[in-house]
């Protein structure tokens, strides 16, 4: 993508269909009068009295709690620097959002015209009662410390500058594992550290915490080493003065054991890495570009154990993994401030969660057969869903050892269950998916390029990597829109009317008479067919022109299902093709079938369905949980439609006794646990989150996941065709650009697995 490009979407993104990245919600009901007199006046009047009272109060009846305020004045934002603090305010409430999804925090952007250290510190202490927790952010230094260091002596509530302890805390968890697989003592290694701002500065402070030697570090400004020497140094860097009779990095790099770039790109040459000591750990986060290139890097030497800044190579020292998990548990205790334990807690806790075997859907998401503890995997991946209950707790049991918790955690496993379950309003099912279709792209055709939003789609998927298109339509028609959406990368356009797709077009016809001519196809309709896109498309999946294709923008379901069925047909175990929806609700994915294609299905035909939907989820990473739905719960009907649930149920429990499944059980039972416990506790899903639910015909699969859709403004990703044997998939009517780019990438990660499932019957790893 041209930076021009990137450019005009990246304003887009931010200016439509409304300005900025988040708002307010309410939390409570506010339908009738009632409700909002008890919102407002006179009810309102009641908690106010009671906060009178006692200030905690607060935290009982409003979102303190669970608010942190994201406050800059713009001097150092990202890598733009002083920009001002309109100009910040994209980063601040992007900020803000990763609070939301990765922590369910409220983050709120803030941003102070000020520069004066008095002015800051003095606005965010009259505006602290707002907040549970301050998260200052792109603040220069050496500002940054004494604003930091201020409000922390002043204020009673959670402080941290992410800039400085987040990339500390996640670079001392890698560096602790990376030591350890280096078979090196912090106390004994040498350490480079090329920058000193704030990051850099509280990096090393963390590093010493965890036992460097001070006279073992050598820290590196834009002039070179800092020297006990040198004079004007800032306190913070006189901290770190070396005594050291040397003056440049490649001095500083000769045998030193640990290299730590926050600094800029390219500094550090291959040279100067050979001269490094043996199993040399380089951590070079300078981003966008690193201090030395990861591939350069790993080229110049077999023995490094190297992490970035980046998500496209191993080992990702991202905040990410710190500041949304760290604020969690310092607000879920009241802590009064974030000290040393707690940081301290949070490093100890990510080195150890590192080690622990990785759960299948981090490796799906990053295409791995299996991430495990080494020099590729020191540091947990940004998706892992660990991370929500096993960060958080570490942090509050290390607020309320050291004596700063107000509201102590006393049901450990209930906490973590709190927790998990906050994980459902974020499902990060979309970014797993183009993150594994990524990891092995795959030739896909979309049927109806000569639409725009098709071709936009195309482009997408293309731009980000997730999948190779191959573009079938009017060529001139393709051509044009191309230029519209300056799309010039060169990439296959094809149409089956067209003189150049004669000999592909006898071809395929000559294979698809073969196939079907008991089916009543003669060679002539086959060559009339074959000049119908869908047709045509399909015909390039089976014969392996391209590995999937997906079509139906333009077209009502039934008549691309035809074709589809006709050249591509179902797998040899399968009786009948289906289809699953996954619905992205608050509560976490659903898994939703059959919504597309089966009107009445039998019991066996229910139990078929539900046994392709269970294997579409675990290819996802989710363990499924089957509740088969009807209006009636565990025999208390006898009609025939309840009957074949019962019975679909029973050849599940019978042929295969291990997944997960029950029913038949209405709606709201299926979905609500405690109602389950209360009423069913002889169900097989009684303590268990239901992700899969499987429908008793068409019409009531269609209609509900249409209206989670509608009412409560649910993502989907579907409907994704199951029990082909290729990859194909059918669009809904009219799908938008975003549905298109997710199906494409389904469409990849079908053709992956297929592809997977192959060579293991081969042979092959």
């Amino acid at each position: 993508m041209s930076n021009e490009k990137m450019r005009k979407e990246a304003l887009i993104y931010h200016a439509k269909p409304q300005p900025g990245k988040i708002k307010v919600v309410p939390t409570k009901p506010y339908a009738t009068q009632r409700d909002l007199g008890l919102a407002y006046s006179p009810g309102v009047a009641e908690p106010c009295l009671e906060i009178a009272k006692d200030k905690d109060n607060a935290y009982k009846y409003t979102a303190k709690g669970n608010i942190v305020a994201v406050i800059s004045n713009g001097t150092a934002v990202l890598g733009l620097g002083d920009i001002g603090p309109e100009a910040s305010k994209p980063v601040m409430e992007g900020k803000g959002l990763l609070f939301k999804i990765f922590a369910d925090i409220d983050g709120i952007d803030i941003e102070l015209d000020t520069k004066d250290i008095d002015k800051f510190v003095e606005t965010v202490k009259t505006i602290a009662p707002t907040f549970g927790g301050i998260n200052l952010e792109d603040i220069k230094a050496p500002e940054a410390f004494e604003i930091e260091r201020r409000l922390k002596e002043e204020l009673d509530i959670p402080v941290m500058h992410d800039d400085q302890h987040g990339t500390a805390i996640i670079s001392a968890a890698a560096l602790l594992n990376a030591l350890e697989i280096a078979d090196k003592k912090i106390d004994e290694v040498r350490i480079v550290v090329s920058g000193a701002g704030a990051a850099a500065v509280s990096c090393t402070r963390l590093y010493k915490a965890f036992g460097a030697k001070a006279e073992n570090i050598v820290m590196l400004d834009s002039k070179g080493v800092i020297r006990h020497d040198r004079e004007n140094l800032t306190k913070e860097k006189a901290e770190f003065a070396s005594y050291r009779q040397i003056d440049t990095l490649e001095e500083a790099m000769k045998d030193a054991d640990v290299f730590v770039g926050l600094s800029i790109a390219d500094i550090v040459s291959p040279e100067m890495l050979k001269s490094m000591a043996g199993n040399a750990i380089v951590f070079a986060m300078a981003n966008p570009n690193p201090e030395i290139a990861y591939d350069l890097a790993c080229r110049t030497r077999e023995d490094i154990i190297m992490a970035t800044g980046r998500s496209d190579h191993p080992n990702q020292v991202n905040n990410v993994l710190g500041f949304p998990f760290i604020f969690r548990g310092a607000l879920d205790v009241r802590a009064t401030g974030i000290n040393e334990a707690m940081k301290m807690a949070a490093v100890e806790a990510l080195a150890k969660l590192t080690k622990e075997p990785v759960p299948e859907q981090v490796n799906i998401a990053y295409g791995e057969t299996r991430l495990t503890f080494g020099k590729d995997y020191i540091i947990p991946k940004p998706f892992d869903p660990r991370l929500i209950a096993e960060i958080p707790p570490a942090i509050a049991k290390a607020a309320m050892e050291s004596g700063i918790a107000r509201k102590p955690i006393e049901d450990w496993d209930q906490y973590k269950e709190e927790l998990r379950q906050r994980l459902g309003s974020d499902n990060k099912v979309m970014r797993l998916l183009h993150n594994r279709a990524k990891m092995n792209i795959k030739k896909i055709v979309f049927a109806e390029a000569d639409h725009l939003d098709v071709l936009k789609a195309a482009q997408i998927v293309y731009e980000e990597g997730i999948a190779r298109p191959i573009l079938l339509g009017r060529e001139e028609v393709i051509s044009e829109l191309k230029k519209e959406l300056e799309f010039h990368a060169d990439i296959p356009i094809i149409d089956p009317t067209g003189d150049g797709s004669k000999e592909k077009r006898e071809k395929y016809a000559r294979t698809f008479f073969e196939n079907r001519r008991r089916s009543g196809v003669t060679l002539y309709s086959a060559k009339r067919k074959m000049r119908q896109r869908n047709y045509f498309g399909a015909m390039m999946v089976l014969e392996g022109d391209a590995d999937g294709m997906i079509s139906g923008y333009s077209r009502a379901y039934p008549t691309v299902v035809k074709p589809i069925f006709e050249v591509i047909g179902t797998a040899s175990n399968v009786k009948k093709a289906s289809t699953v929806h996954i619905m992205i609700t608050q509560k976490g994915p659903l898994f939703l079938a059959d919504t597309s294609i089966n009107i009445n299905p039998n019991a066996e035909e229910i139990a078929e369905i539900a046994q392709m939907t269970a294997n579409v989820a675990s290819t996802f990473g989710f363990d499924p949980v089957l509740a088969l739905l009807s209006y009636a719960n565990f025999g208390s009907s006898t009609h025939p439609n309840a009957k074949k649930v019962r019975e679909a149920v029973r050849l599940l429990h019978e042929t295969n006794p291990d997944l997960i499944v029950d029913g038949e059980i209405q709606t709201d039972f299926a979905l609500n646990k405690n109602l389950r416990q209360t009423q069913f506790p002889f169900s097989k899903l009684t303590d268990k989150k239901v992700n899969t639910l499987i429908f008793p015909n068409l019409e009531s699969a269609n209609i509900t996941y249409k209206l989670l859709k509608e009412l409560n403004k649910a993502d989907s990703i579907g409907p994704i065709m199951v029990g082909l044997r290729k990859s194909v998939h059918i669009l809904q009517l009219g799908a938008s650009v975003d549905e298109m780019v997710n199906m494409a990438a389904v469409a990849v990660i079908d053709a992956q697995e297929r592809e997977k499932r192959k060579r293991a019957k081969l042979g092959y790893k």
